[in-house]
């Protein structure tokens, strides 16, 4: 590991002969030797299980979509402080409008038209390093930023409400469930949850006041004087599943099912939630198998554009159909043992593949030959078996969810769909000049 540089000299170079101690190890030399590389394989070895997508599906008919993103800034002093700021967004858009767009060139004027009073947005800020908060306990200011955060005035406090709804189990009015249970941040008792409805309780151990967004457990990202990255990450992504079930929520408080199962929700990345954060995943399964028991299943995909499945499907999409325009599209079901043994490479684990971490599956899609997704689509509750997923009914919606898909395609990124590049626009903070203006804003110097 190099000395880094400081305010007064330069960083410590690697060695730029290093390498030749290692060439010329004889031990060395003899592992590289016994290596082979193998030959080129004529098709698919992991055998994906591609099927035709057969029949005539209903495109949905309303869209919505939603992505998040962060920008850190540290201050070039003496003394480094760092600042990271939040951004998530909520978009809707009109399938023929998108339909209109030019998918390989499409005019700026257009997509400003689409995104003109479709977009709602929510931004805060967090400290990570070297910042003080006036008056309170550097953890205790955190957690009530969180927990103002989530009330965001601009969106009239609805991802807050969500919150709740989904803590709480709200969409079954016979339940009136307590929230799952949390550590409490101060002196670390296990509790049992909030009652229900709660916004706030209090430890019964230290009498400290607890958060219903303390049961998020963001505070496990903190320590007594700073955070890292992660907790504004973390942030993120919690606030990004809530602008999506926000939309969700709103016409099902309405009753407006008809709208609501005619509607396919897009969201950036999986749909997963990892580590701490996990404990909302039960209560979203249930919320879906429950809508879905009702005759009212919600259509949700998330897109994945980086990770290991992206890199695999890179792989093997060439060996699949369709190898011409024109052709049907067609879709690989994913099983848990699947995924383990030929995605992931690893041994079987204790629990099956997103046991406790994911609400969606793991979905291919090649819509032509210069398109294919990664997709991550709900089932409800959790398929509990290595050969599950296995078929397209063990899925919700899946099949108008992909008649849908041919007509959001874009041409200007690869594999890219028309409502995740729009929001992305609106949720996005790029280093330049967003990270400048924030940092004058800020003012870290």
């Amino acid at each position: 590991m190099p000395y880094q540089a400081g305010q007064r000299l330069g960083a410590e170079q690697a060695s730029k002969l290093g390498h030749l101690d290692v060439l010329q190890s004889k031990f060395v030399q003899d592992v590289i030797a016994s290596f082979e590389q193998p030959e080129l394989e004529p098709g698919d070895t992991s055998s994906t299980p591609w099927i035709p997508f057969t029949g005539e599906h209903k495109p949905l008919r309303y869209i919505f979509a939603v992505d998040g993103s962060l920008q850190v800034l540290k201050s070039e002093g003496v003394i480094c402080r760092e600042v990271a700021f939040v951004k998530t967004a909520l978009l809707h858009l009109d399938p023929n409008e998108i339909a209109s767009l030019d998918p390989e060139y499409p005019h700026p004027n257009a997509l400003r038209k689409i995104m003109t009073n479709s977009a709602l947005f929510h931004a805060t800020v967090f400290p990570l390093k070297n910042i003080r908060i006036e008056r309170v306990p550097w953890m205790e200011g955190v957690r009530n930023l969180i927990f103002e955060s989530l009330r965001d005035p601009t969106l009239e406090g609805e991802p807050y409400k969500t919150l709740k709804w989904l803590l709480y189990q709200k969409w079954d009015s016979d339940l009136h469930s307590s929230s799952p249970s949390f550590e409490c941040p101060v002196c670390h008792k296990e509790q049992t949850g909030l009652p229900y409805d709660s916004d706030h309780m209090v430890c019964a151990n230290c009498n400290s006041k607890l958060f219903v967004s303390d049961v998020l457990g963001l505070h496990m990202e903190m320590a007594d004087d700073g955070a890292a990255e992660s907790l504004a990450n973390a942030y993120m992504l919690i606030h990004e599943n809530l602008m999506l079930f926000t939309a969700i929520r709103y016409f099902w408080e309405q009753g407006n099912t008809k709208v609501l199962k005619d509607t396919l929700f897009i969201k950036d990345g999986p749909l997963t939630l990892r580590a701490q954060y996990s404990k909302m995943i039960p209560n979203i399964r249930s919320f879906l198998a429950f809508a879905n028991s009702r005759d009212c299943p919600i259509h949700i995909c998330g897109q994945e554009k980086t990770g290991k499945f992206v890199d695999h499907l890179a792989s093997i999409v060439r060996y699949a159909a369709p190898q011409k325009n024109g052709d049907k599209a067609n879709l690989a079901i994913l099983s848990h043992r699947f995924i383990r043994d030929e995605v992931q490479r690893v041994q079987a684990g204790v629990y099956p593949y997103g046991c406790k971490t994911n609400y969606g599956e793991k979905v291919y899609i090649k819509l032509n030959p210069h398109h294919a997704l990664v997709l991550s689509i709900p089932t409800g509750e959790y398929l509990n078996h290595e050969d599950s997923p296995s078929e397209v009914p063990d899925f919700i919606g899946l099949e108008r969810i992909i008649a849908t898909l041919p007509g959001l395609v874009s041409y200007r990124h690869e594999c890219a769909l028309v409502p995740i590049e729009l929001v992305n626009g609106i949720a996005s903070l790029s280093n330049y000049p967003s990270a400048k203006v924030l940092k004058l804003f800020a003012r870290l110097v």
